[in-house]
């Protein structure tokens, strides 16, 4: 089949803000500090070993090999923690929720792209070290959106309670899960091999945070991927003086603001509060506002005065935690960081940041789109070739493929556009000659005129009319002599495409894990460059 290729732009699945991104429309340009090539990096690099305060790295590095005590890491990811203390060290980061074993194949996609990128800057800027890392989301507290995957079409959901950070959830009950699950992938060589990771990144770590790492450790610890849990006191005594001009000034209220007036042609991603901060326990995450004269916890009795809470930051910075619009700001605090990788979601509520970062005075990153993939197999790649489909046919919309097929694939010209047009040109000669009625007769026949104009215009419509419902009824008519091949097109297309939705966001890289097993990462890693701006299509 044609190997067409489907940029980002094209492929119909990123919003007008991201398309406009990509294109590096002028008008956005203010919104970030420098787009996502190659040669940008250099004074990216420049840029944040200025701003960076290094004094922070040695409490990062330290935090970190505590995280990953207990855990076997390869070589690379040791060395790339241990790089982090030295100056010349930077990352470049992606975050992602704790999806129960990933949840959809675009978590793999991340951390691909991400590891992927610090090669390429190695190579062009070998003078610097270049570490991957993924920040996991351990303050976040939805947990309706991460406790199941889909698995061919079957959605595994883990029903739990959960009112607190997500990280520091119980995987108590997860046993029961398991035996189900196991059920599903069979025996094969690959289905143990994803049974045994599941039940050792789940079933012997106490909580989310602990299963996640060890999972994505299990999968990228040999491409060097540094995991961090900001879920730490240690990390958030580094990010106080923040969270205090937050508390006193709420500077990203109004920064943020500003530029949503700049963005308000486009979907806003995310609307900031006057105080963009949680507080947190094991089992309590709610918005801290401010009312009376009093700092307060949303929902429940617990209250501050300006003093007790300036106090309680000073002595538990643990309880304090960035929602979405400071997580970024924390980030870019306590990482050495040059760039951060997300989907166009997440890379729509950065855009509105910049001028927040600027008043702060902290760096702001490079901010590049994932990659993004159709994974297909040898039998459909087959099957779309006979089929004379192309991969744009594919990516279109499911009603369009279809009517556009069956005009191509039927015997008979459909499309009545022309004659459409013949009727029109015919009645506008019409129209003309009316017009040419001799002057000396004006009074007279000027009501006749309009009488006559109003029929022809209302016999112009409801030919044309005609012309359309008997369009509409020859297509219906060839659609079902051609209901095979067109049923085979649309099968075809759901598969790649489950829900009429990007692949990447509704399947579990399990689905794929049990027929390639570890060519599955390789090939992925092989083929994906995060500067690019395709789709990619990958055949397994």
């Amino acid at each position: 089949m044609p190997n067409d290729c489907i940029s980002y732009q094209k492929s119909g699945y990123f919003s007008p803000l991201m398309n406009d991104y990509l294109d590096q429309n002028p008008k956005l340009q203010s919104l970030y500090n420098r787009f996502p090539t190659l040669e940008n990096f250099e004074a990216q690099i420049a840029e944040k070993q200025a701003n960076f305060n290094h004094n922070n790295r040695a409490s990062l590095v330290s935090v970190l090999q505590k995280q990953y005590a207990g855990i076997e890491i390869s070589h690379l990811t040791e060395q790339n923690i241990e790089s982090l203390k030295v100056n010349n060290t930077f990352t470049v980061t992606t975050g992602h929720q704790l999806n129960l074993f990933s949840g959809p194949l675009y978590f793999l996609y991340k951390i691909i792209s991400t590891i992927n990128l610090t090669v390429e800057l190695k190579v062009k800027y070998p003078a610097y070290n270049f570490v991957p890392v993924y920040w996991m989301a351990t303050e976040d507290h939805d947990f309706e959106e991460i406790n199941y995957f889909n698995l061919k079409g079957r959605k595994f959901r883990w029903n739990a309670a959960s009112t607190g950070p997500v990280g520091r959830l119980s995987t108590e009950g997860l046993a029961d899960f398991f035996e189900i699950f196991e059920q599903e992938l069979g025996h094969s060589t690959n289905a143990e091999t994803l049974k045994k990771l599941f039940e050792e990144a789940y079933l012997n770590h106490d909580n989310l945070a602990d299963a996640t790492r060890y999972l994505a450790n299990a999968l990228f610890s040999t491409h060097g991927l540094v995991i961090i849990d900001a879920d730490d006191a240690n990390l958030k005594q580094n990010f106080a003086p923040y969270i205090k001009k937050e508390l006193l000034h709420q500077t990203a209220h109004t920064k943020v603001l500003e530029t949503i007036e700049k963005l308000k042609e486009y979907t806003i991603q995310v609307n900031p509060r006057e105080i963009n901060l949680f507080y947190i326990e094991d089992n309590l995450r709610e918005r801290i506002i401010f009312e009376n004269e009093k700092f307060k916890v949303n929902n429940t009795k617990i209250e501050f005065s300006e003093n007790e809470i300036l106090t309680l930051l000073e002595t538990h910075p643990e309880k304090f935690s960035p929602n979405v619009i400071m997580r970024p700001l924390y980030q870019e605090v306590i990482l050495p960081n040059l760039c951060y990788i997300g989907g166009g979601g997440e890379i729509a509520y950065w855009l509105e940041l910049k001028s927040f970062f600027d008043a702060v005075k902290v760096s702001f990153p490079i901010l590049l789109v994932r990659n993004s993939v159709l994974l297909a197999t040898e039998k459909q790649v087959k099957k779309a070739a006979k089929l004379n489909l192309s991969w744009s046919d594919l990516f279109s919309n499911q009603t369009d493929l279809i009517n556009t097929k069956a005009k191509v694939l039927s015997e008979i010209d459909i499309d009545l556009s022309m004659l459409k047009k013949q009727l029109q040109s015919q009645f506008s000669i019409l129209h003309e000659i009316t017009t040419k009625t001799d002057p000396s007769f004006a009074g007279a026949v000027k009501a006749q005129e309009v009488k006559q104009l109003k029929g022809l215009e209302n016999l112009e419509k409801r030919l044309l009319k005609g012309l359309e419902n008997l369009e509409k009824r020859l297509l219906k008519a060839e659609k079902l002599k051609l209901k095979d091949t067109l049923d085979r097109i649309t099968d075809l297309q759901n598969e790649l495409f489950p829900n009429q939705s990007l692949q990447e966001r509704q399947a579990n890289f399990s689905e794929f894990y049990i027929e390639s097993g570890q060519q599955l990462i390789s090939k992925l890693i092989e083929r994906l460059k995060p500067l690019e701006q395709n789709f990619d299509i990958i055949t397994l």
